[in-house]
């Protein structure tokens, strides 16, 4: 059984945004529950169960959802976040006022099922290099809104976070070096402005942007859409500078674009510390889950 290191995010920065969405979808009422139970202040209990095999991911998410709407809601998961579940099991016991679990039901369920899929599809990425030492990395492509929770599933599916934001880490792309007017240029502009310990990343498409990534010290260097071929010469030039540099420093060597299921593997095989990919977020497909009251 597989089970997850990912952090969560805590219920200070949680709470806000599972309100904003639980406003968004009772709006000035929910006119069926409310109605239904108008008279009716029982409890009830209500199973989920996976409709699909997948990783499943957000179960902590899901329990504070319905304890917003009433803090005496038990939600008791039955599987451990980040086990990987057959179609058919239960993964959580729920009990609690009726009016919370019918009231806040399809704002948990979304949650769940969107982070599970997105961790379903990063475990498949993850178990395709697992017995290489090569890193799975997620991306700044998410969801205006959903970043902080989509990249808590891709933790949970096996992977690391790249960066949470701008602020995070420096890192130099194209449109940077064009504005900059060379790779060497932005980095000693940047270089200047920068707090310490802020790394920098350089993204390279070439031989030639390696070098000058390298001649100036970058941090980490990204090798943006290269044909295997042409990333083996590159980490070869990497790691012979590595070797031969006073200090020690070993550069980190990043590849991405173009990764997907049937790439991951020969670009992990050329020796690369990272992989970047957005499609664990970008091309997951929600994993079907269910409410059942009894």
């Amino acid at each position: 059984m597989r089970t997850s290191n990912a952090v969560l995010p805590p219920n200070l920065l949680l709470n806000d945004y599972l309100k904003a969405w639980l406003q968004e979808d009772i709006g000035r009422g929910d006119r069926t529950t409310q109605s239904l139970l108008a008279e009716n202040t029982s409890t009830g209990q209500a199973q989920w169960i996976a409709k699909a095999d997948g990783v499943i991911a957000g179960l902590p998410i899901a329990a504070r959802v319905f304890q917003l709407l009433n803090e005496k809601v038990s939600f008791t998961p039955l599987v451990k976040e980040g086990e990987y579940c057959k179609s058919g099991i239960a993964i959580a016991k729920i009990e609690g006022s009726l009016d919370a679990l019918l009231t806040g039901e399809r704002v948990a369920l979304n949650l769940a099922m969107r982070l599970s899929g997105i961790a379903s599809l990063t475990y498949i990425y993850v178990e395709k290099i697992a017995d290489l030492p090569t890193n799975f990395v997620d991306t700044r492509k998410t969801t205006p809104g959903l970043r902080i929770l989509e990249k808590y599933a891709t933790q949970v599916g096996g992977a690391i976070n790249h960066r949470m934001g701008l602020d995070d880490a420096v890192m130099i792309k194209d449109n940077h070096i064009a504005a900059a007017g060379g790779i060497g240029k932005a980095i000693t502009c940047i270089r200047s402005r920068i707090p310490y310990p802020l790394m920098i990343e350089v993204e390279t498409e070439n031989l030639d942007q390696v070098k000058e990534a390298i001649e100036y010290k970058a941090d980490i260097v990204m090798l943006d859409n290269m044909p295997v071929d042409l990333m083996k010469q590159a980490v070869q030039i990497i790691r012979d500078f590595s070797g031969r540099n006073a200090r020690g420093n070993r550069i980190k060597i990043e590849a991405s674009g173009n990764i997907n299921l049937d790439t991951i593997r020969s670009v992990a095989e050329t020796g690369v510390d990272y992989i970047s990919s957005s499609a664990p977020i970008t091309q997951s497909k929600w994993l079907d889950l269910s409410m059942r009251i009894s």
